[in-house]
Formats: C-alpha cells, sequence, structure tokens
C-alpha cells in the first residue's frame, strides 16, 4: 500500500467537496487523472473509500479512517513547511477558512487584503458553509479556522470574538412596509424575496427558519451577492434580507429603506473558532491575532 501526499490531499478535497469532479478542481488536477488516482488508491488497499451515489460520493468506514489520518499528515507538512520557511526568509503556507455569508462578505474582505498584504508568502482557502457546519468540520481538523454565528454550539473549540451585525429587511422606499420601524421574518414570509443562490449557507440558513415555522421561502430572484440584492429590491422585485453594514452602505445610493427584524436571531455576533490555537502554524496564529485585532 503506497499513498503519496498529493494522493492524500486529493482524497481530502473529494470527501470535503462530496464529488470526485469538484475535488479534482480543488486539487488541480483533471477529472480523469483524479478518478485513476482514487481507484488506484482502492487497488492498492484492497477496499473500497468513497461509496458513489448520484448525490455525489460519501466515505466508507476505510474512506473515514484514511481521511482521519491525511488530515493528520497534510497538517504536519504545512506545519513543517512553516517552521522551515522561517530558514527561506519568511513565513510559507496556506490557511483553510470556513465561513458563513455574513463574515465573508462583509468582515472578511477588507482584514483579508490587509494580512495578505503583510504575509505575501501566505495563500488563503476561503470556503461558505452554514455555522453549524463549520463547527464540525474544524473540529475534525478540515480547516484551521471558522468563522461563525455566535449562537452556534461550539463544543470544545477554541473561540474569541470577532465582529457584531445583524441581519435586516430592505425594501423599496414606496414599500408599504417602508414605514415599518420593524418586521418580524414570519411576516416577511408573505412577500416575495430576493436573496442570495440557494446553495449559499444565508440562503440555506433562512429556509430552515421559515420551515421551522411552516412556511415556503418564496425566492423570486437569486443573485451572487448582497449589493445586487439591494439593487434589484430598489427595482421593486421583491424583499431582501441583508447585513445591516450592507444596507446602510447601499441606502447612501439607493432608494431602498430599511426595517429591522424582530427575530432574536437576526443579531448576529460573529465567532472564531479553532481547534488548538497553539498546534496552528506560526502564520496561522498570525492570521487569528489579527482578525481579533480586527474585531477590537
Amino acid at each position: 500500500m503506497h499513498f503519496d501526499l498529493v494522493d492524500l490531499s486529493l482524497f481530502r478535497h473529494v470527501v470535503e467537496a462530496g464529488s470526485i469532479t469538484h475535488g479534482a478542481g480543488r486539487a488541480n488536477l483533471a477529472l480523469a487523472a483524479a478518478s485513476h488516482r482514487v481507484r488506484a488508491m482502492e487497488a492498492s488497499l484492497g477496499a473500497a473509500l468513497l461509496t458513489r451515489a448520484r448525490q455525489g460520493v460519501t466515505p466508507t468506514p476505510a474512506g473515514r479512517t484514511l481521511l482521519a489520518h491525511a488530515r493528520a499528515i497534510l497538517s504536519g507538512v504545512e506545519r513543517l513547511q512553516a517552521d522551515l520557511a522561517a530558514y527561506a526568509g519568511g513565513a510559507a503556507g496556506q490557511i483553510r477558512v470556513l465561513s458563513n455569508t455574513n463574515a465573508l462578505t462583509e468582515f472578511l474582505p477588507e482584514a483579508l487584503s490587509a494580512y495578505l498584504t503583510l504575509h505575501p508568502g501566505v495563500s488563503v482557502d476561503i470556503e461558505e458553509r452554514l455555522s453549524d457546519e463549520i463547527v464540525g468540520l474544524v473540529a475534525e481538523g478540515a480547516a484551521d479556522l471558522g468563522l461563525v454565528a455566535g449562537t452556534v454550539e461550539t463544543g470544545s473549540l477554541q473561540t474569541f470574538p470577532f465582529r457584531r451585525d445583524r441581519f435586516v429587511l430592505v425594501v423599496a422606499s414606496d414599500h408599504p412596509l417602508a414605514a415599518r420601524a420593524a418586521v418580524s421574518f414570519a411576516e416577511v414570509l408573505g412577500h416575495d424575496l430576493v436573496g442570495l443562490d440557494r446553495a449559499s449557507a444565508l440562503t440555506r440558513f433562512l429556509a430552515g427558519k421559515a420551515g421551522r415555522i411552516g412556511r415556503p421561502l418564496r425566492l423570486r430572484v437569486q443573485l451572487r451577492g448582497f449589493d445586487a440584492v439591494c439593487r434589484l429590491v430598489e427595482c421593486r422585485a421583491g424583499l431582501g434580507i441583508v447585513p445591516e453594514t450592507t444596507a446602510r452602505r447601499a441606502a447612501r445610493t439607493m432608494a431602498i429603506a430599511i426595517v429591522a427584524l424582530e427575530d432574536p436571531w437576526a443579531v448576529r455576533d460573529l465567532t472564531i473558532c479553532v481547534r488548538d490555537l497553539a498546534a496552528l502554524p506560526p502564520f496561522a496564529k498570525d492570521f487569528v491575532a489579527h482578525l481579533r485585532e480586527q474585531g477590537a
């Protein structure tokens, strides 16, 4: 049985993406080459590593064991590279970050830009996920750190405060709800909505909240960014739920009104979570410290 680092990295990407196609893309491999490597790993082991279905792939018991070891080995290699980078003239490496929609769109870009300027040898791999998914993946070692809603249970993970924001309703300035100071999410569900695409973490979160109320999420237009949501709201395509920071910025140039959401979950304390801060490579620790400073 012989697996190299490319095999282990590919397998980790495939499992985390839930797809050989998407895993190959993350590993910068052609699909044919990635499929051949996975089959060769299974042949070498003499056991299936993945269960294949139309919806994607999931690891078998043997695959889960391999995944745990792959993550440990790859994490060790990344720490080795970071430790040796000092002798090569500077820190270098990759930080794996999982973030919920709010942190990713509103607060992470500026903080990340400042950090990368100070650390030219470091690259950052960011993926958007739901907060509860992020907690589980960070605990499993699938990412160096996560940015999650403060309301999610983080278990044994180490946590640090990052930022605070809230979700608000945006409506066209002449919409009947524009005169309201606040509105409940249940009332919002009676209107057509403009939002992010259905695969986004926020849309899945809102759909879950709507499901608990027993109402559908009437998503009439799906877009890629909050600014675009505000623009379509201004054009009366529907109502939108966006971070307050986005809404206030957009309201400077768009004919929209901001209405508070009464639901407790609308207030978002954002939290940094890590499995073990001391075990992170030096440049990843620096990134956590940088984020904490940005949120102070």
